[in-house]
């Protein structure tokens, strides 16, 4: 450590983050132990209670800027540091960020410890450090081993079990940090990879201190939407493509984090909608050899299928069954003890069928599989299209961008005249999807009032066959709990009415 008042030397942290399911520390820290990574590697512990700081209105985080003050140990013997961090991807478990840290001798924020860092830029005047507060607190205890690969390349995993504290609000800390000291990034994820054998995780990509921020609005759980990066007309489309892949890949990460510890129905429909943009992302780049090269996500499926069921229940039973329900009883009361018997098997089979889903997520090899996407996004491509189609190498971004979404949008429109049967409707369906989604990571680079109708055509087409496949999900859901005869009666016939 530097002496107190010195300026600050910049490091850059790059690190990777992974999501852990349990807060059983004791069986966390002897499964790592345990691990031929870690096994003759000696462990350090360390109590960790980090103090951020802001203004009211979050000048700093909109700035993606994080200042804290941090105490290691006990409160009666403690040492203090000040630690600056700009920069870094939210939107990707791996993180490269600037960071500035210095020891300074108590508690209090430091004015004298920002001078010869980015801060003075930030606030020459001095009049943003006077508006600055605590505004959440993150306490846990670190668990450190070190790893030393033969090519010199070294990382630290940190095992972080504890609390943030916000405003009246806590939310547990149970994560890994994997942080490079030394060598390439392909490092971190080779040491992921090793751990995610034996060991559920799962890509994160939010910091504490996002948490943090998170829980002071009493947000932390909320499901993620999709949030499209903002493409230059300029962008490189080798990058525009990891650009809109990574973000649709953290939108399924974050929301299957979020759906270990929230049962809320949006959080389900979300994760489905970031892998369904992820697939489709990977259509709109099909041409690069890169999209062609990525690993194998096979060993998904269970999840994947777990979560589409658990869906369909969910839209039966908050949703599609709910809007016929006077329809079908009227003031009968055996009608109405018929629905009642439906309604509670249908709770018992959402409650059962969420279990599904979280054993996949507890399964190695769902971590292990999503990691692997990780590392080949953050690789990136080497060659954005083959040597055959130099006409798309050659193509600006949004030429070829408009050209794209024009094939979609003849694709689409040539399925929808033929929706004969079930199996032609629900291929025009997958297309009105494609096309919407592509248009939303594209939209930056296409004519505004064109794709703008494009897309609204899409959302009319997907809703309107939507709603007869709810009322089919909801008649198949509605055997298989062997709900009453006439109820089943009564939903064929409507199905009947709509088709």
């Amino acid at each position: 450590m530097k002496s107190f008042g010195t300026s600050p030397k910049r490091t850059v942290e790059v690190e990777l983050k992974l999501a852990l399911h349990t807060t059983d520390s004791n069986r966390l820290e002897q499964s790592l132990a345990r691990l031929p990574l870690l096994a003759r590697r000696k462990a350090s512990r360390q109590a960790l209670h980090n103090t951020y700081f802001d203004t009211p209105q979050e000048d700093l985080n909109r700035q993606r800027i994080a200042l804290r003050v941090r105490r290691v140990g006990s409160a009666k013997c403690p040492q203090w540091l000040q630690t600056l961090k700009i920069g870094g991807n939210s939107q990707s478990a791996l993180s490269r960020r600037g960071e500035w840290e210095e020891s300074i001798p108590d508690a209090t924020l430091s004015q004298t410890m920002l001078e010869g860092t980015p801060w003075n830029e930030l606030d020459p005047a001095g009049t943003l450090f006077t508006k600055l507060q605590p505004c959440f607190i993150t306490a846990f205890q670190r668990t450190r081993w070190t790893v030393r690969r033969r090519d010199g390349s070294t990382v630290e995993v940190a095992l972080d079990i504890g609390h943030i504290l916000a405003d009246g609000h806590n939310a547990p800390i149970c994560e890994l940090e994997l942080e490079l000291l030394q060598g390439d990034a392909s490092t971190l994820f080779s040491v992921a990879a090793e751990i995610s054998r034996t060991l559920a995780v799962l890509p994160l990509g939010i910091s504490k201190a996002e948490r943090g921020y998170a829980l002071a609005r009493n947000t932390l759980l909320q499901p993620q939407n999709a949030r499209p990066p903002v493409l230059h007309p300029r962008t490189k489309m080798p990058l525009a493509a990891v650009q809109v892949l990574r973000e649709m890949l953290d939108q399924f990460c974050a929301n299957l984090a979020t759906l270990t510890q929230s049962d809320d129905p949006e959080v389900v429909h979300q994760t489905r909608v970031a892998w369904r943009r992820f697939r489709s992302g990977l259509s709109l780049f099909k041409k690069s050899e890169w999209v062609k090269s990525i690993p194998d996500w096979q060993l998904l499926r269970p999840l994947l299928l777990g979560l589409s069921a658990l869906r369909d229940l969910d839209v039966a039973h908050l949703e599609t069954l709910p809007m016929l329900a006077h329809a079908y009883t009227g003031d009968d009361p055996n009608r109405q003890a018929h629905w009642h018997a439906m309604q509670e098997a249908l709770t018992q089979a959402v409650d059962q069928q969420r279990r599904v889903v979280r054993t996949a997520l507890s399964s190695p090899v769902t971590g292990a599989t999503l990691l692997a996407l990780t590392a080949w996004l953050e690789g990136g491509p080497s060659a954005p299209f083959t040597k055959t189609e130099s006409h798309e190498r050659k193509a600006t971004p949004r030429r070829w961008a408009h050209k794209r979404i024009a094939h979609l949008r003849e694709q689409f429109k040539a399925s929808q005249r033929n929706t004969s049967d079930p199996a032609a409707e629900h291929r025009t369906r997958i297309l009105a999807k494609r096309l919407r989604y592509g248009i939303e990571a594209l939209a930056p680079l296409l004519p505004k009032r064109r794709s703008h109708h494009w897309y609204q055509q899409a959302l009319q087409v997907q809703s309107d066959i939507g709603t007869k496949r709810d009322v089919q999900r909801a008649l198949e859901i509605a055997v298989r709990l062997k709900a009453h005869d006439g109820l089943l009666e009564f939903l064929r016939g409507f199905l009947v009415n709509t088709a």
